[in-house]
């Protein structure tokens, strides 16, 4: 069986894509499920798949993220990863579709789990918001937070890789557009756009920034309950995008040099271990004729369209 990918919650469960990438398992919070019914939750996916690899982002409520960690510390494992990767709710979903092609990849456990780092970088996620005056993931100026007032503003965010801020021109509704300067920068590498609506009409999304980013597809998803909280408004339109082919991915990702980790023994790509987080071993000493480790992902290829 493949490495489990695991997340706490269905909505940050897309469809799959093609019939060979295999779902996702969603943990049951503590509201859901007491400790030992946790524990045999945990126990029997580890049984079944070997390893776990849960996608525990930082905007998960604290109660969810200590139960994950007090499921690993009892049951004594080196074979549960918790993944705290920092990314908006529909780009964390993406992410976690990735991990679950790759699942069925000649990939081993710890490769799968250090590869979230790595295909974060190549995720481009935003949001078209009806309002910033309380955003905090992104510097917003002062006229911005002024400009949150006026009837029918529209924002244009990036959050990642690079944070981004523009409002756009117009009013409400499908007739706010943007100029050159006022798009996010996008991939420089071929992807496939995912947005998802809130308590925002527009067409902002597929008219302009699509077309503008040069993304060889488009799907809408349902928007994950914690999209409005992370984006601090329910006035909004969230999209990422992100590679969709398996192929660019796997290459991606056998393309960075792997290590042993000198702590549980699982193989590694980048500075730490996905299961144990131990960095990786120091280099030797200059002189001694041994390789020295590169920077995480260093001279890791960039996909082209």
């Amino acid at each position: 069986m493949p490495t489990a990918i695991a997340v706490t919650s269905a909505d940050l469960v897309l469809p799959a894509p093609d019939r060979h990438t295999p779902p996702a398992v969603v943990l049951h919070p503590p509201g859901q499920l007491d400790l030992a019914g946790a524990l045999a939750e945990t126990s029997a996916l580890l049984e079944r798949h070997g390893h776990l690899v849960a996608v525990v982002p930082p905007w998960l409520p604290t109660a969810t993220v200590q139960r994950l960690r007090t499921v690993r510390a009892i049951l004594e494992t080196d074979r549960i990863a918790l993944l705290d990767i920092d990314l908006p709710p529909l780009a964390t979903a993406l992410l976690v579709r990735q991990l679950r092609q790759l699942s069925v990849c000649d990939f081993s456990p710890g490769i799968i789990a250090c590869a979230a780092r790595l295909l974060s970088h190549y995720i481009h996620a935003g949001a078209l918001l009806g309002s910033v005056a309380r955003l905090d993931r992104v510097p917003v100026g002062l006229k911005a937070h002024a400009r949150s007032w006026s009837p029918g503003a529209q924002f244009a965010v990036l959050a990642h890789p690079t944070p981004h801020l523009a409002r756009l021109t117009g009013s409400g509704g499908g007739g706010a557009h943007a100029g050159g300067s006022a798009l996010p920068p996008g991939p420089a590498y071929a992807t496939h756009l995912t947005f998802a609506r809130g308590q925002l009409s527009s067409d902002w999304v597929t008219a302009e920034l699509a077309p503008a980013w040069r993304v060889q597809g488009v799907m809408e998803n349902p928007l994950p309950a914690d999209s409005p909280a992370w984006w601090a408004t329910a006035k909004l339109i969230e999209f990422a995008a992100a590679i969709p082919d398996p192929s660019v991915l796997y290459q991606l990702v056998a393309s960075v040099r792997r290590e042993e980790c000198h702590w549980c023994g699982l193989e590694l790509i980048g500075d730490r271990c996905g299961f144990c987080a131990a960095p990786l071993a120091a280099p030797p000493p200059a002189g001694t004729g041994e390789r020295t480790a590169p920077p995480a992902f260093a001279g890791v290829p960039r996909p082209r369209h």
